[in-house]
């Protein structure tokens, strides 16, 4: 065998492998990328609700939901953190003495295209009054 012969076997082969490994890159990076939004909103709610659960002030703890999520893009708006007294479902406000609740939806949208978006919850709850 020359080895004229041996380099077209070898582009061959790198033409079957080198989809693949692009595609397991790609994968790791999205996966490595939702995982990061994840604990970002995670984060987001737990700071949002500690903040509810100390000023009973939905603006201020919206503020600090936003600023503790400053690694999505794009970023959380008022529209994505909604507040729920867990003790009274119809009020969203923070009672002496009832559970908070706060709730940040968001589309993590991908690099790729390929797939998503993805819905995606951050969720915290605490007792009202500090």
């Amino acid at each position: 065998m020359s080895r004229a012969s041996e380099r077209g076997a070898v582009a061959v082969e790198f033409a079957i492998v080198a989809p693949l490994l692009v595609m397991l890159l790609l994968g790791i990076m999205e996966f490595s990328r939702a995982y990061n939004a994840q604990a970002s909103l995670a984060a987001a709610a737990r700071e949002g609700v500690r903040v509810m659960a100390i000023s009973n002030n939905p603006a201020a703890a919206r503020t600090a939901a936003k600023n503790t999520a400053v690694s999505l893009r794009p970023g959380l708006t008022d529209a994505n953190i909604t507040f729920k007294d867990i003790d009274t479902p119809t009020s969203t406000t923070c009672a002496p003495g009832h559970r908070i609740s706060v709730t940040i939806s968001y589309n993590l949208s991908t690099m790729t295209g390929i797939a998503g978006p993805f819905s995606m919850t951050g969720k915290g709850a605490m007792l009202c009054g500090g």
